[in-house]
């Protein structure tokens, strides 16, 4: 079952964009198939147990560290670096709740199962507390963290159940970090890559809404506002910057409509993004990538697929004029998706996750 599994994931990997659409348009938006998440699984997959290449930002504190990568990140030591396994796992719980019947599942619960032991999330986080690693992977790979965490809870199967358990920990553990973190920051972190705050605080956020962790809700809600609420004209003309995948002045309004009461927001927005409601030339225009085996000049592929998944919740929170914003999302995602695939590992090992966000994502 395993080989003919695999045997099918590498043929719809080779010819699905060819043969097959990812995706079907549903009010509005594009929402991945079942083709779509066969051919994305493949992805994560194919790097997820693969340890090197390996990007490491450890602090290595005394010689134990130089070794191997899987010995102190035996969970998430695929996919090139941390926060990109650990989302690589994300979506690959993704794909099983929506589709559970793909034709790789049982491979996929098999890597799940043997990855997220409760002995491996119990040495990852061997190392969160060691006092000179204490700020790895913050707030990127945090929040991504409890992303997973979500994902499972809300998955009602038997894998999910002991998934959820082991990982509970690390979650737990990551909530406190994220509050004391935000007590003590003093100004936001704008900018398009790894460490923007915003869009660390709306994946916290769901993740925090859903478990009903309300001392997290709060922390978040407050940094928000404290950052944000007063915030008018966003710079967006500054943006791209040549190694975003973020989108600085997008993800705090995607953050935002979490935040504040509806109409609050409608006000907010049209202050915050004036342009995004003026007709003519739209604000922001679908970037270009020269040389999709560079790993920072990829990114630029990732920015127009979180460019898409903030238009659409902006969309469905400013009232009107909301058709514009979305059809601008739809856009970047239909320029997209056909680059997530690129047949090089740097922008392979991550930007699957990306498209499957953007393509599943609910408002």
């Amino acid at each position: 079952m395993k080989g003919i599994s695999l045997l099918l994931c590498l043929f719809y990997f080779v010819n699905g964009f060819a043969q097959m659409p990812l995706y079907e348009e549903k009010n509005g938006q594009l929402r991945l198939n079942t083709e779509g998440a066969l051919h994305l699984s493949a992805l994560p997959l194919k790097c997820m147990q693969h340890e090197y290449p390996y990007k490491t930002g450890i602090v290595y504190t005394d010689s134990s560290f130089l070794t191997s990568p899987k010995t102190y990140h035996p969970a998430f030591y695929g996919c090139y670096d941390w926060h990109s396994s650990v989302h690589g796992h994300w979506m690959l719980v993704r794909l099983l709740k929506m589709y559970p019947q793909l034709p790789n599942a049982l491979m996929i619960r098999q890597k799940l199962a043997e990855n997220l032991s409760q002995d491996n999330i119990r040495k990852e986080l061997q190392l969160f507390r060691n006092k000179e690693n204490k700020g790895f992977e913050r707030i990127y790979g945090w929040s991504w963290l409890l992303q997973l965490q979500q994902e499972l809870v809300t998955w009602n199967d038997p894998l999910a159940a002991q998934l959820r358990n082991n990982l509970a920990p690390m979650a737990f553990y990551f909530s406190n970090a994220y509050r004391d973190f935000l007590k003590k920051i003093a100004y936001p972190i704008r900018v398009g890559e790894h460490t923007n705050l915003a869009f660390g605080l709306r994946l916290a956020w769901d993740y925090a809404a859903t478990l009903r962790d309300t001392a997290l809700q709060s922390s978040i809600r407050n940094t928000a506002m404290r950052f944000y609420v007063n915030d008018k004209n966003c710079p967006a003309s500054w943006e791209p910057g040549g190694y975003d995948f973020l989108s600085p002045c997008l993800e705090e309004a995607d953050l935002m409509w979490r935040i504040l009461p509806a109409e609050d927001y409608r006000k907010w927005v049209r202050e915050f993004l004036p342009g995004l409601f003026e007709q003519g030339a739209p604000l922001f225009t679908v970037t270009t990538v020269n040389d999709r085996s560079d790993g920072k000049l990829v990114h630029l592929d990732g920015l127009n697929l979180s460019r898409a998944w903030c238009l659409y919740g902006i969309a469905k929170h400013c009232g009107s004029q909301s058709e514009a914003v979305r059809q601008l999302a739809t856009l970047h995602l239909k320029a997209a998706l056909p680059h997530v695939a690129s047949g090089d590992y740097a922008g392979e090992h991550w930007l699957a996750t990306f498209a499957v966000y953007a393509l599943t994502v609910e408002f």
